[in-house]
């Protein structure tokens, strides 16, 4: 599995530097807020996340991780998620997880995002709905060209085309990762420097979806995207063929 996930960050260790630098509110003090960072990140791409899994990840005590999580809901950038269904009918109460939220998300960069739904309201007017979807398609191959399609049908090689897909979607700034769940590949989109036009143009999505269909030979299933208000976009890619299990 692919991952950009962050590397180990120790508040005491004096000019340790942090994975990444996100656009976040910072705290007093540049390593303050490189670390503060290095918790964005992981909020990013493992959200919803507990405060002791982001301790565990990044080396930081217990009062750390609780001051950066207070300063980054204080802002709005970062929120409890509701625990997931099979932790609400067990018994004790579970670990709180949290996320960033729209306000956090949109401080990691969507430039231009006026501009560009401008853009693409008069691309609509001029061309109509035929050239917004030749834009998106256009869009989409421009970051997967060279991604190899999958044609053996293989779960193997599907499974190492889904990593190439996450990867390259990580090089144009989506924080894309890959994750095996039961008999599938799921491809995740941790972040979409695009969301805020694609709510206004789902052809975007849409286009992606066909692009991973092509490149992978396979029916894939779209399950959330951030453009419709969930924590990620998460692609299903089944890897078994269908007549396995079949008599």
């Amino acid at each position: 599995m692919k991952t950009t996930s962050a590397a180990p960050v120790h508040e005491e260790r004096a000019g340790h530097t942090p994975v990444a630098a996100f656009p976040v509110t910072q705290a007093p003090g540049t390593h303050e807020g490189q670390t503060r960072a290095a918790v964005v990140q992981l909020l990013l791409e493992e959200g919803p996340i507990t405060a002791t899994e982001i301790g565990a990840r990044l080396g930081l005590s217990a009062a750390g991780v609780r001051r950066h999580l207070d300063a980054l809901i204080d802002t709005g950038e970062a929120q409890a998620a509701p625990p997931p269904r099979r932790e609400r009918r067990g018994r004790g109460r579970p670990a709180r997880r949290f996320q960033l939220t729209a306000v956090g998300r949109a401080r990691l960069g969507h430039s231009y995002d006026d501009l560009a739904s401008a853009a693409m309201r008069h691309l609509r007017e001029v061309g109509g709905e035929a050239a917004v979807e030749d834009f998106a398609r256009r869009r989409v191959q421009s970051i997967l060209g060279g991604v190899t399609p999958a044609e053996s049908g293989s779960a193997t090689e599907i499974e190492a085309t889904a990593e190439d897909i996450a990867a390259a979607f990580t090089d144009a700034g989506f924080a894309a990762s890959t994750r095996r769940v039961g008999t599938g590949v799921q491809i995740c989109q941790h972040h979409c420097p695009v969301s805020h036009v694609a709510e206004q143009f789902p052809e975007l999505c849409e286009a992606e979806r066909e692009a991973f269909t092509e490149l992978l030979g396979t029916h894939v299933q779209r399950l959330a995207t951030i453009a419709n208000g969930d924590s990620f976009c998460t692609t299903h890619v089944p890897v078994l063929p269908p007549d396995i299990g079949k008599t």
